[in-house]
């Protein structure tokens, strides 16, 4: 196979992935746990890498300063931006789960918590809240105001729903007895089909990028590229999947090869990615170019065990933020 065949199989995103997604990923992965700030010329050049404009990339950099996301400073006629503080403990905890998610499945004890409500036609925005957030908890309706999952969370269905204000609802932690119907299986409220499908297209999207590896045959801007969307495209499987049991899977569940897929092209790509990182920071300050770094699996592992009590309360903006994107996103998914 041809260099340039193997250069064209390597996966791109069919739409590009958002401006404040790709920057953020970018710092995450290269520059947490550093003080120091990038100039904006030099995130513009990065994001240059992945087709962003120049516009794009500032209109991006001052929206995520508006969100808290970033900190700015000047010096003369230079901006420049960084990571705020105990940012870089929830971006551990963050690519932590992002890495090891997949690798087992959940222990059952056969029981599952049921969330059963009844909300008045009259209150239709609390009854859409109300299902936002069982989603957002990873619950599923087995029927319309029944719903279940496989997780002890009664504690925090109680919590949501004292928060909400409703009343007419219980919560059950029940097991359920043999012999129903397939679509009164609680099992059934969870489209593993279609997570199914997900999982195989990523698989193979980017099971290419071995074969690429193998050969020597991606370039260090190719890698910053990959690494970066491949990172993008996986952190919505542990937003999205509901960690079922094993014993609840199909026999045929590919999650563990995404997974694997996942993992050794992240690890892979890091020396390679950080070089061209290093190479876009280099052309506005060599200095800073020098501190940038990757981090593979091993290392953020070490990391998230070093936190202690460091470790997020949700009371960050970036954990604020993450929370609202995630609500927006499963509230316009069913709307």
């Amino acid at each position: 196979m041809g260099k340039d065949l193997l250069k064209a199989e390597l996966p791109r995103a069919q739409n590009g992935a958002e401006p404040q997604l790709l920057l953020t990923s970018l710092l995450g992965d290269f520059w947490y746990w550093r003080d120091e700030h990038i100039p904006a010329t030099a995130l513009v050049r990065l994001l240059a890498d992945f087709d962003v404009t120049s516009d794009g990339a500032r209109a991006a950099m001052r929206r995520l300063v508006a969100r808290g996301l970033l900190d700015t400073s000047r010096s003369g006629r230079t901006t420049a931006y960084g990571i705020p503080a105990r940012t870089s403990e929830v971006i551990v905890e963050r690519a932590h789960r992002m890495l090891t998610f997949g690798t087992t499945a959940p222990e059952w004890d056969g029981r599952w918590t049921v969330v059963a409500f009844s909300v008045p036609e009259q209150a239709r925005g609390l009854r859409t809240a109300l299902r936002s957030r069982l989603r957002l908890l990873r619950f599923a309706a087995l029927y319309d105001g029944v719903w279940v999952s496989p997780h002890d969370l009664g504690a925090d269905a109680q919590a949501l729903l004292r928060e909400l204000g409703i009343e007419t609802a219980t919560v059950l932690r029940s097991a359920a007895v043999p012999g129903g119907t397939r679509q009164g299986d609680p099992v059934s409220a969870f489209d593993l089909t279609a997570l199914g499908k997900e999982y195989r297209a990523f698989t193979e999207r980017y099971e290419p990028v071995l074969e690429s590896l193998a050969a020597g045959l991606i370039s260090p801007a190719e890698a910053l590229r990959t690494r970066t969307e491949l990172r993008v495209a996986w952190r919505r499987f542990p937003e999205t999947d509901p960690d079922l049991p094993a014993e609840l899977l199909p026999p045929d569940w590919d999650r563990s090869r995404a997974q694997q897929v996942f993992l050794e092209i992240y690890d892979r790509l890091g020396p390679l990615a950080e070089l061209r990182f290093r190479q876009i920071l280099g052309t506005v300050s060599p200095e800073l170019a020098e501190l940038a770094s990757h981090h593979d699996s091993a290392a953020i592992a070490d990391l998230y065990a070093s936190l202690g009590d460091r470790r997020a309360h949700g009371d960050t903006p970036f954990e604020q933020a993450t929370a609202a994107r995630r609500l927006d996103e499963v509230t316009r998914s069913r709307s």
